[in-house]
């Protein structure tokens, strides 16, 4: 048996799936996949830490003709290690210049010169004093995210208030949007379990099928313990199975009157039928104006402005880029020359492109948009971003953010 497949069969003899040896070995679940499949093979150390893992030699895990290609490779790599990685850090400061120019060039070109000063209505994400506290995927650092446990841990607080909740969407195969950051419910859920299989993927399954699913299994306390695994069937208790847009609109609105940050992740036409969906559900609860629209899928942001110009939403990846380049240069340009709302940016992207600014947020100020960061956890962090006007710091302790701007 060549090692990828003894990988793939011990891991499946331990009940371990390819995410969690990754973590258990420290690489990705792409990396566990290669080695199975025979396309890349781990070195000697990444070798001792499986045969750890599965509690066996380190002889027992390869043979001595896999051994010597590991050897060699190990031998290869470290001596190419430093070259490369100094070209990758040249590479990743030329590709950073490259885009920033790029985007500086696409603001000359597509915008011309005019008022300096906004003077419509004043967009209501801009804030004249403290960030509003946003919690990131339903503040997923506190309870397991996107779960209706971690709304309610938020809500009923009497510690801290949230602003705003930020939450992601998927949608089904019944036509249902679900709360979902990733694209697999592998990592959160106990899915691989329960169907059979990885890469599970929510628009195979229908929402009744993925409310059998334990949404808080591999959340982790701060503790270090895990504890929500192992629930299962009637002992899954609601708060912690798949969330359904409408009920949780619902359970926020009877409590108390929020803003939302709402994002479709899925693409093509999955996710134009996931924003007519959308759109219908809070144009039903009347809140359109409460609700910035955010996705990371260039055909969806040219959807939501053709087909719902009525919705609010933040920039897309080629917008925030073109707009920093204009703010570097502090370009006049027209009221109108931004369609969307909002900012939701990281503070510092591949440490060139510097996003956590004071020049940013005044120059988004100058044109009417909010500046919302993500995701910030870091207590410095988020008393720094504060201190230079930003409207919104979403995080995945709103606790502890909170504490810091409001006290």
């Amino acid at each position: 048996m060549d090692l990828g497949k003894k990988v793939a069969s011990l891991r499946k003899k331990n009940n371990l799936t390819q995410e969690s040896l990754a973590e258990k070995i420290g690489v990705t679940r792409q990396t566990i996949s290669k080695w199975e499949l025979g396309e890349t093979s781990p070195d000697i150390k990444q070798a001792k830490l499986l045969a750890a893992e599965f509690n066996i030699s380190l002889d027992e895990l390869v043979n001595n003709n896999t051994n010597n290609v590991l050897m060699k490779k190990v031998s290869n790599t470290e001596h190419l290690a430093t070259i490369t990685i100094k070209m990758l850090k040249v590479i990743g400061i030329i590709l950073a210049v490259v885009v920033v120019f790029v985007g500086v060039y696409a603001a000359l070109m597509a915008w011309t010169p005019a008022a300096t000063t906004y003077s419509g209505e004043i967009n209501p994400y801009i804030t004249a004093d403290a960030a509003l506290v946003s919690a990131h995927r339903s503040g997923g650092g506190i309870m397991p995210e996107n779960t209706m446990l971690a709304f309610e841990s938020c809500m009923n607080s009497k510690d801290f208030n949230t602003d705003i909740f930020e939450f992601d969407l998927h949608i089904t195969k019944d036509n249902k949007l679900i709360l979902l950051h990733d694209d697999t419910l592998d990592r959160t859920t106990n899915a691989v379990e329960y169907f059979g299989y990885e890469d599970v993927k929510p628009i195979d399954h229908t929402y009744a099928e993925l409310r059998e699913l334990n949404f808080g299994e591999n959340f982790q306390a701060e503790d270090g313990s895990y504890p929500y695994r192992g629930l299962r069937g009637d002992k899954i208790p609601d708060d912690l199975r798949a969330v359904l847009l409408e009920d949780v609109l619902d359970k926020l609105e009877s409590h108390g009157k929020y803003s939302y940050i709402i994002e479709i992740k899925d693409g093509g036409e999955n996710g134009m039928r996931g924003v007519d969906i959308l759109y219908d559900v809070l144009k039903e609860r009347g809140l359109l104006d409460r609700v910035i629209f955010g996705t990371f899928k260039g055909e969806v942001t040219e959807y939501v402005d053709e087909k719902h110009p009525d919705m609010l939403r933040s920039a897309g990846i080629a917008e925030v880029l073109k707009f920093y380049g204009a703010a570097l240069l502090n370009l006049d340009l027209g009221e109108d020359s931004f369609k969307y709302d909002a900012l939701q940016i990281p503070a510092n992207q591949y440490r060139v492109v510097r996003l956590g600014t004071k020049k940013i947020v005044d120059y988004a100020h100058r044109y009417n948009i909010a500046v919302q960061y993500w995701t910030i956890n870091d207590p410095d962090e988020i008393e720094r971003l504060n201190d230079i006007g930003a409207d919104a710091i979403i995080s995945d302790t709103p606790d502890v953010a909170y504490k810091i701007i409001k006290e």
